[in-house]
């Protein structure tokens, strides 16, 4: 039997959404082993002068406990 965690965190990227969500990531599986799977919880945008100039995710990471 498995036990798992859940931890919500935010990324930010100049470029994209999907941006965000791989930097996320990257920075989530360089402190947490076993991680599962990631639930995109919330997007926005910053918005100056007319245009995007960042990308915002928060999302929920699952990541298996260990023995």
């Amino acid at each position: 039997m498995a036990v798992a965690r859940v931890t919500e965190l935010s990324a930010t990227s100049p470029n994209s959404f999907d941006e965000a969500i791989r930097e996320g990531i990257a920075r989530a599986t360089k402190t947490l082993r076993n991680v599962t799977s990631a639930w995109v919880k919330e997007q926005r945008v910053d918005i100056r002068d007319n245009q995007i100039v960042e990308y915002q995710v928060n999302m929920l990471v699952t990541f298996v406990l260990d023995d």
